[in-house]
């Protein structure tokens, strides 16, 4: 939200967003304005009292208003109403009709509420009625589209809650369709998708045609908004895939197992610790908070992941074998022992191995070379591992891809039919696995061809890209 001039508001499109109580009015603005911190949403009528406005912009150049209004409660009062004053004057237009009701309409009348939003509409210039589909089809639903056609704004209804409900959907269309309004819009304020509100932007460009070329420039400056901030939370996780891949701790062989234990504890803590970094990260990027999380089987309070990713059950709930190691050690890296022949460094002569390498092995192994002279191993991160975690990240991204700011319910994970790993997926994390200068970010991993090949393949999977 922005503030504007009092010059710039006379040239701004005003947009009313008017219906029932409780169909969902500030749900449509909040998820417009992709902020929870619009408005009072509750699950009881008449939550909205008063008239709010809301400014939308484009790379900081305002281009509407958004006006919530209270809910229609009584329309067949309110009807009645607008009988009489038309009776009593004949020669009336409808919409005088409804300026004589707003100028007359008296403190503490039964239908100052209905006044509030009469006169938000006819200072409006297009109107936005939002519909319940999971509602019945009553006649005072009806009757209040009658009364907010009598204003001669376009009007145009929005069909909020259509998940699950293709069939009541269909039944609303066809009733406005005898009432002959076709220009209704399927917008789903807790199942969101871009595309509803691209094509919301679009009708409104086809009624008020002064406005087109703004509404244009608010169309591009969203889509180009919103595709960066799916890349940013796709990068995201990659991000975290490549850093735990590249991670590596080393252990002691020569020493006491208590050693071996704290090294693979330490791997633990930075796994958890990395990924409850980049729930953070995501959430943010897209707006929430943590209150708005809870998932299912694997849940999160407080920035926490509370089912361990290491735990045999988070194994078994995606299908791997409960009974494999999380962690396994690394003995010197499977490249070294390729470059050398296929010669076990373990089981070979460290001097005689040192010998059979390259210089240019040397360089490119040399700590994986000194820890085992040293009799060391490194401790990296299982398949198992990454696969759940990168999974985990997966779903959680595509949940708040398609979530609404108006949803009440917590995010919760379903378990994949499917995984939807990329293509090669074991020969990306070896490669990862046997590159950990790439763990922090540097010059020469950026222009790296091979890791720009990685990051692109985990980034365009993620996203669904082909």
């Amino acid at each position: 939200m922005t503030n504007s001039s009092s010059s710039e508001v006379d040239t701004l499109l005003n947009i009313a967003v008017v219906g029932h109580t409780n169909t969902g009015k500030t749900s449509l603005i909040r998820t417009m304005l992709r902020s929870t911190e619009f408005g009072v949403i509750e699950d009881a009528a008449g939550t909205t009292r008063h008239v709010e406005q809301a400014t939308i912009s484009a790379d900081n150049t305002p281009i509407l208003h958004l006006h919530d209004t209270p809910g229609l409660e009584d329309s067949n009062a309110l009807s009645s109403q607008l009988k009489k004053i038309s009776a009593y004057s004949e020669s009336l237009t409808a919409a005088s009709v409804l300026e004589n009701f707003v100028t007359n309409i008296t403190p503490n009348d039964l239908l100052e509420q209905e006044a509030k939003v009469i006169r938000q509409v006819l200072r409006s210039d297009v109107l936005l009625y939002i519909i319940d589909v999971r509602e019945p089809i009553l006649e005072k639903y009806l009757i209040e589209l009658e009364v907010l056609s009598k204003s001669s704004k376009p009007i145009i209804p929005v069909f909020n809650f259509i998940a699950e409900h293709k069939k009541e959907l269909e039944k609303w269309r066809k009733q406005l369709a005898t009432l002959n309004i076709h220009t209704a819009l399927e917008f789903d304020t807790v199942a969101f998708t871009f595309e509803a509100e691209k094509r919301l932007y679009q009708k409104i460009q086809t009624l008020v045609e002064s406005h087109y070329v703004k509404l244009q420039k608010l169309i591009d400056y969203r889509a180009g908004v919103w595709n960066q901030l799916c890349l940013s939370g796709a990068k995201r996780v990659a991000e975290l895939i490549i850093t735990v891949a590249c991670h590596r701790e080393i252990k002691h062989t020569k020493k006491s197992d208590t050693a071996g234990s704290l090294a693979a504890n330490r791997l633990q803590d930075f796994v958890r610790k990395a990924e409850q970094h980049c729930l953070k990260d995501l959430l943010s990027i897209f707006n929430f908070s943590e209150k708005d999380v809870a998932l299912q089987k694997i849940p999160v309070s407080n920035g926490q992941w509370q089912l361990d990713i290491f735990a045999p059950g988070i194994l078994k709930t995606y299908g791997l074998d409960a009974g494999s190691n999380a962690l396994k050690g690394a003995a010197a890296g499977a490249g070294i022992d390729l470059m050398v022949g296929g010669l076990s460094l373990g089981a070979a002569s460290a001097l005689g191995a040192i010998a059979g390498a390259s210089w240019s092995t040397f360089k490119r192994y040399g700590e994986e070379i000194r820890a085992t002279v040293q009799g060391s191993q490194w401790l990296c991160v299982d398949e198992n591992t990454l696969r759940i975690l990168y999974l985990r990240q997966q779903q959680l991204l595509e949940k708040l891809m398609h979530r609404g700011h108006a949803a009440f319910d917590t995010v919760h994970y379903d378990i994949p039919d499917t995984e939807k790993l990329p293509e090669n997926w074991t020969e990306l994390t070896s490669i990862l696995r046997q590159n950990p200068a790439w763990q922090k970010a540097s010059i020469a991993r950026n222009n790296d061809p091979q890791y720009q090949e990685i990051i692109t393949k985990l980034v365009n999977t993620l996203l669904n890209r082909r």
